[in-house]
């Protein structure tokens, strides 16, 4: 429950580098998608991000490069590229607004509660449960497809059905796995309770 086990405090790793890759993916894909329209070509990237993301892991347990690091910078790279899609499909009419709101209000409400919490008590991150990963993957996998539907033939119109069902299901996993992730950090926040001195008290908030 204290976050997950890492093999090296270093910085350039396999695994590492390949979430730097798929960060500076996250640009490129906007600027496939929204100024150049390149649809194709953006597909392409969204499914290297993908493939990279599933690499980096088995990289980082096989050859025991788990890293600090790499525990705060995959699941930002994961997040970075659904929020970017969600974000770039919706300028282009290709999703609504509201699937926008659905899948970030998640993590907000995670920004705005477990994980400022965990910090304080110095954990960088929580055990990555099989959910989570099942969720970006679904994600990751059905907005490509969503936006290769977005024509009118029929091979367009079975990648577009298929698409938002990987969408309907990858969501209802994402907010799953965020509330099995609110339980682990309220249980890791009551296991590892403050020091008097760091909490606030009634007079320093000007409560009371």
């Amino acid at each position: 429950m204290a976050g997950e086990p890492y093999d090296t405090d270093r910085v350039l790793t396999v695994p590492n580098i390949l979430s730097f890759v798929r960060l500076l993916g996250v640009p490129l894909f906007l600027w496939l998608l929204l100024v150049r329209e390149a649809d194709g070509w953006a597909v392409l990237v969204l499914a290297i991000g993908g493939a990279t993301d599933w690499l980096d892991g088995r990289i980082a347990r096989r050859w025991h490069q788990r890293s600090r690091l790499g525990q705060v910078l995959d699941p930002m790279a994961d997040r970075l590229y659904i929020l970017a899609t969600l974000i770039g499909l919706a300028l282009r009419e290709v999703v609504p607004w509201w699937l926008v709101a659905l899948l970030a209000a998640r993590d907000v409400v995670m920004a705005t509660t477990i994980w400022p919490a965990l910090r304080r008590r110095g954990f960088a991150s929580l055990p990555v449960h099989f959910l989570g990963k099942a969720a970006t993957f679904a994600l990751l996998y059905a907005f490509p497809l969503v936006l290769l539907g977005s024509g009118d033939e029929a091979w367009q119109q079975v990648a577009k059905v298929i698409g938002w069902a990987c969408v309907i299901w990858g969501a209802g996993l994402y907010w799953w796995s965020g509330l099995l992730y609110l339980g682990q950090g309220v249980e890791v926040i009551r296991r590892f309770p403050l020091p008097a001195r760091d909490r606030r008290t009634p007079s320093a908030t000007g409560e009371g």
